[in-house]
């Protein structure tokens, strides 16, 4: 099965269509499965004196430290979520969101996502989770900044509230933007899969592509990653995202790994096949022989090509008698 390989343009539409547009095109261009966007309404979503992390400050150049005067800006109404689904159904990729409230899950159930992507922040959130597991739709779960009990238990939630196993798939992450690489901690993406019996992926925020392609190369079935335009643009998540051309080598990066891992089975393979004659060896005369005399370590030898007897039946050999005269460098 193929990695489902999410363009996370979450926020960096900037509250422009026509930029949601461009981010589209960019995510269908690289090869990417589905393309994401974040669905919220700020007055649902934060306090109104809720201020924002050390890194959205750090990327936003207006004083402003609080979360919703960002979030109200950055609001896709109904109207924008319609034109973008078909925008992105021509450009032949799938149109996906992450819902932050009940109003948004709604919102988005009705215009009929066939995927509901949990944010890590919302893994707490036991109203939320219940709404969303009583759809009974495929679940993409991220994960930062939990433990593996936090997980269990927003699993326990989904499925008893109606959605299959089978159809969640949970994704390690680390909640930093950008992520540090020392703290990615690769290896526990593993861990969730072997606890739980379940699909498992990874969400990545750091720099570069490398984690991403590792993290295929363990197992992943699912990666996530967030790309801009450009990352110098104003706005919280752009200086963390890849740019266009970083998202297409990471795509195609991943496709070339899901290829490369082929199958569990050890044998020659079709292109490596013409060599083992070139490659490998023969017993061969190391000097010459007459009929009737003893084959031995002194008058044997192995060289390439493998036409003749394998080396691996030296012993079977040595000790015999020739049936015939060789020349130096014949084949026994």
């Amino acid at each position: 099965m193929s990695v489902f390989i999410i363009a996370e343009a979450g926020v960096n539409h900037n509250g422009s269509k026509e930029l949601a547009k461009k981010l589209i095109d960019v995510a269908s261009e690289a090869g990417a499965d589905a393309v994401k966007f974040q669905t919220f309404k700020a007055e649902k979503l934060v306090s109104k004196n809720a201020k924002k992390a050390d890194y959205q400050q750090k990327n936003m150049s207006e004083n402003d430290d609080s979360q919703f005067n960002m979030l109200k800006k950055l609001e896709l109404d109904v109207d924008t979520h319609n034109e973008l689904i078909a925008y992105a159904k021509s450009k032949n990729i799938m149109f996906l969101s992450t819902p932050f409230d009940h109003e948004s899950i709604e919102l988005l159930n009705n215009l009929e996502l066939p995927i509901f992507k949990i944010p890590s922040g919302e893994i707490t959130n036991l109203p939320y989770l219940r709404h969303i597991g009583s759809l009974q739709k495929k679940v993409i779960l991220s994960t930062g900044m939990s433990h593996l009990g936090e997980i269990e238990a927003t699993l326990d939630v989904l499925v008893n509230a109606g959605t299959k196993k089978e159809d969640i798939t949970v994704l390690h992450a680390n909640s930093m933007y950008p992520t540090p690489i020392e703290d990615v901690n690769l290896k526990a993406m593993q861990t969730i899969g072997a606890a739980f019996d379940v699909a498992f992926g990874y969400s990545d925020h750091t720099l570069g592509i490398e984690v991403d392609i590792a993290a295929v190369a363990l197992g992943a079935s699912c990666i996530e990653k967030h790309f801009t335009l450009d990352k110098t643009m104003e706005g919280p998540d752009h200086k963390a995202s890849l740019e266009p051309d970083e998202l297409k080598a990471m795509v195609q990066g991943i496709r070339n790994i899901e290829k490369a891992l082929g199958s569990t089975l050890k044998k020659p393979s079709k292109s490596e096949m013409p060599n083992i004659e070139v490659a490998r060896k023969s017993i061969v005369a190391s000097q010459s022989i007459a009929k009737g005399e003893l084959f031995s370590e002194e008058n044997l030898t192995t060289k390439r090509p493998a036409k003749g007897i394998s080396p691996m039946r030296w012993d079977d050999i040595v000790g015999k008698t020739a049936q015939q005269d060789y020349e130096v460098d014949e084949l026994i």
